[in-house]
């Protein structure tokens, strides 16, 4: 490696690590003044608020690394233009493809390190960071983390389940069915008003319940007031934390997709979108540097401040097709790893088209 991409490199690295060390304690000092008030109220341990704060500044690292990675390039970049570095290192028989090399050293540093986190760091301080403000920022928080109506599971390859509402701190089920299939035939369809897990045994109770078993040559119905019983599911599973898919390390998320497909979960896209954005996101870290890179490297008449700007209508641009386009996917029929790496795409597009008016 040469000095000069040494030097690049180094500028590269460090300009981004500071914007990381600037932009995370002026989050942290807005999030604090927004909720203080609901932590007193609440009486939130302190233990609980450090822990929080650093699940914070994971999640919020993670969640901005697009911005602060394409506005520390931009930065410097627009510095070593600004100083006529650029225009030196070009005229000394450097191609731009060549100048480029160090910067995609750099953001290939940065996709590793951003895609060992988003498989194995940023889901723990999700889990952390999420339930801190389910429990004690949200008013019924507890109740609002789980997807409670209109539960539809596949328990097994021949088992479903259906409960009306369900609340989690009763442990109470309301308009409860559970039917099994061999084929297309059903055998047996357990019906009940309504259905309550005791976690002292593991066991469930049906309240006005109706248990009806298909015979070839009749019907046997079986009909009660109450009913202990045993079923092969967990209560946790029947209806899992709205935000499950996000606290699950890369290879625990890959077996639960599987999982959900299987029971033929509503959500299946919205775990998906988790998923494939374990990818994208690393990738933009280059498309994002070319783009920076292509913006910046030419002196400006505005200076440093003209480059800033156009870098962050970009950045923004980015984040919010980014977001749209990933509630799209959660919500559309067209496949959600497409309308995932849309943005990639496009922006890829404005990178190539840049990158070559830069050459020029």
């Amino acid at each position: 490696m040469k000095i000069i991409d040494k030097y690049i490199l180094k500028r590269y690295l460090m300009t981004f690590v500071t914007m990381l060390l600037l932009f995370i304690p002026i989050g942290i000092t807005i999030d604090v003044a927004e909720k203080v008030n609901k932590m007193i109220e609440n009486r939130v341990p302190f233990s609980a608020i450090a822990q929080y704060y650093v699940d914070f500044t994971i999640y919020f690292a993670n969640l901005l690394f697009p911005i602060f990675l394409f506005l520390s390039i931009i930065w410097f970049t627009s510095k070593l233009a600004n100083n006529t570095e650029v225009v030196a290192i070009l005229s000394s028989g450097i191609s731009f493809q060549r100048f480029l090399k160090p910067y995609i050293i750099g953001a290939s540093i940065v996709s590793v390190f951003a895609l060992l986190m988003g498989f194995f760091l940023v889901p723990k301080a999700s889990e952390g960071f999420k339930t801190f403000r389910y429990t004690y920022l949200i008013g019924n928080g507890q109740n609002e983390m789980r997807d409670n109506s209109d539960v539809f599971r596949q328990i097994s390859e021949n088992e479903y389940v259906y409960v009306s509402t369900y609340n989690p701190d009763s442990k109470m089920g309301f308009k409860f069915a559970m039917e099994r299939f061999e084929g297309d035939r059903l055998k047996y369809k357990i019906t009940a008003e309504r259905i309550k897990f005791n976690e002292k045994d593991s066991t469930y109770s049906l309240f006005d319940y109706k248990k009806r078993k298909v015979g070839a040559f009749g019907d046997d119905i079986e009909i009660g007031m109450k009913k202990d019983t045993v079923f092969p599911f967990e209560v946790d599973e029947l209806t899992p934390v709205v935000y499950i898919a996000e606290t699950l390390n890369y290879f625990d998320l890959v077996k639960f997709i599987d999982k959900e497909k299987q029971r033929g979960s509503s959500n299946i896209n919205v775990y998906l979108v988790v998923l494939y954005k374990k990818y994208s996101v690393p990738l933009s870290a280059f498309i994002l540097t070319v783009i920076a890179v292509a913006v910046s490297s030419m002196k400006r008449r505005g200076g440093m401040g003209i480059n800033l700007v156009i870098g962050i209508v970009i950045a923004f641009g980015f984040i919010f097709m980014d977001k749209v386009f990933g509630v799209m996917a959660e919500k559309a029929s067209a496949p959600p790893i497409i309308l995932v790496w849309l943005p990639n795409l496009i922006f890829g597009i404005l990178a190539i088209y840049l990158l070559r008016n830069a050459k020029r």
